[in-house]
């Protein structure tokens, strides 16, 4: 297997997982906090995407599917278009209100697609390309890749537990 191949199916699993999260829920149920300063589902599946969107798009020197295809503007949020939830506090955790389980699955859709079309034009050699030089020692592509996997990952089973808290 191409390791390639192997980032696809790890990013596509992580797909069907916040898929399971928010397929089905209201908007109300998408916002709703399992506690007080708790992120709710449809923030949580939000930023996930948000985060790989604007990563991948990063390394790839592309414009991120948030923009590209027009969901900032039909998610119409209370936040500048390159935001993705990291470092919000609370209240502007709150403010982010998914429209609808629908168009998130729609945006999830985007970015998966996107994310399957970077990641199946990649070589071995790739992966060893450093993308940022602000750490030591410098990160690669793949470990960028990984380390949105595991953002990913986690926020997937945080969205999954929050779900469970609603009854769904």
């Amino acid at each position: 297997m191409r390791s390639s191949d192997l980032l696809q199916y790890a990013y596509a699993q992580v797909g069907e997982h916040l898929r399971d999260a928010v397929d089905g829920l209201s908007p109300e149920q998408l916002a709703q906090r399992p506690g007080p300063d708790a992120n709710p589902v449809g923030w949580l599946v939000w930023h996930a995407l948000r985060v790989q969107d604007d990563h991948l798009a990063e390394v790839a020197g592309s414009e991120q599917v948030w923009t590209a295809q027009g969901f900032a503007g039909r998610f119409a949020l209370p936040v500048d278009d390159g935001a993705t939830g990291y470092g919000m506090s609370s209240a502007e955790v709150a403010a982010v209100r998914v429209p609808s389980a629908g168009l998130l699955l729609e945006y999830l859709d985007a970015v998966l697609a996107r994310s399957r079309e970077f990641l199946g034009g990649l070589s071995d050699d790739d992966l060893d390309r450093v993308v940022d030089e602000r750490w030591d020692p410098p990160v690669t592509l793949g470990v960028r890749l990984v380390s949105v996997l595991d953002d990913d990952l986690q926020h997937a089973g945080q969205a999954a537990y929050a779900r469970g808290l609603l009854g769904g």
